[in-house]
């Protein structure tokens, strides 16, 4: 009788340790962001909601490639994030709920997140408007001496904005270290990329400034991280900033008011079928570093997890009236003078 086939081991350039990582990480992002989704439908998540699903790779191949003390910054997509920097998830649920809890105190809710503790430097409602944010925030630990970076991420559609040429011209101009990525999920809203431009590798964008750039397959997270790295060790070496074009996709809509019904499902399912976390399952499993029944545990304590941030969320109080007035001005020992 022939001699049963067993399954090769992977080799891959990282450890055991970091792929289970990427998936508890990845994973958490996901069953979150579904059950905002759900609560959405329920009323219970009120304005405007982005969700990050299918994009999770771009934040946790990011994180695990960065430094303590480097900061972050994104658009209005901004729930996982902060997840992927470590931020309790009662807090990032209680601001979509509009609670006094909230990482936000619940006055920034899905688009406005921010987390001084992990370093997220927020989620920003304006489109483009992060992007010089960004490049200040890389100029500001230029300046202070520190060795660490700004990451400031954007959307596809973000990239016809005047701000974006004008902060990669300065940061390049300056040398500043913050890493520009587009999380290029193919489409501004509902509109495609083609659409929108005659030039569709957007990473090319940054040749009229000369700085560094490099188109990433983003549903891969071994990829991302190593574009990262990548991009890090230059900006800590003083030789400025780097653009990256994550090449991702949403499986939802634009927002939760977006039925998306400018793709076809089998460009969907197409996108699918490479799935960040089901390549990371996939590399896992071949390696024998876990069993397929281990995985499930790990997603059903995901699972109760973001229930607990649920509970957490619905029984917290909402802000008080006089939080109106809190927060708008940050007293400074500047010597101002009055003219």
């Amino acid at each position: 009788m022939a001699a049963k086939a067993t399954a090769k081991k992977t080799k891959t350039a990282f450890s055991k340790e970091q792929y289970m990582e990427w998936y508890r990480s990845m994973l958490l992002m996901r069953r979150f962001e579904e059950k905002a989704g759900q609560l959405y439908g329920q009323q219970k998540i009120r304005g405007f909601c982005h969700l990050y699903i299918g994009q999770e790779a771009c934040a946790a191949g990011s994180v695990s490639a960065l430094e303590e003390g480097d900061k972050y910054i994104t658009a209005y997509r901004d729930h996982a994030h902060p997840l992927a920097l470590g931020t309790d998830p009662n807090r990032v649920m209680a601001e979509l709920f509009g609670k006094a809890t909230g990482v936000s105190k619940g006055k920034g809710g899905s688009m406005h997140m921010f987390d001084k503790e992990v370093n997220f430097m927020g989620g920003h409602g304006i489109v483009g408007g992060q992007i010089p944010l960004g490049a200040g925030i890389g100029f500001a630990e230029m300046y202070k001496g520190t060795k660490n970076l700004c990451i400031c991420y954007m959307g596809d559609g973000a990239v016809r904005q005047g701000a974006f040429h004008e902060a990669l011209n300065m940061a390049m101009t300056l040398k500043m270290p913050t890493i520009f990525v587009v999380e290029n999920n193919g489409y501004a809203m509902g509109t495609s990329v083609k659409r929108t431009s005659n030039v569709t590798e957007l990473y090319t964008l940054a040749d009229a400034y000369d700085m560094p750039s490099e188109g990433v397959d983003a549903m891969r997270v071994e990829d991302v991280h190593n574009a990262v790295k990548k991009a890090a060790d230059r900006a800590r070496k003083g030789d400025g900033p780097t653009f990256l074009e994550f090449r991702t996709y949403r499986y939802k809509g634009h927002s939760m008011s977006d039925p998306a019904k400018y793709r076809t499902k089998e460009e969907l399912e197409e996108y699918k079928q490479q799935d960040p976390i089901e390549q990371v399952k996939r590399t896992i499993l071949k390696n024998k570093w876990a069993k397929e029944e281990d995985l499930k545990e790990i997603d059903t304590q995901i699972k109760e997890r973001v229930m607990e941030s649920v509970k957490f969320a619905e029984e917290s109080p909402w802000p008080d009236a006089s939080e109106a007035y809190t927060d708008n001005y940050v007293e400074s020992d500047y010597p101002f003078v009055d003219s």
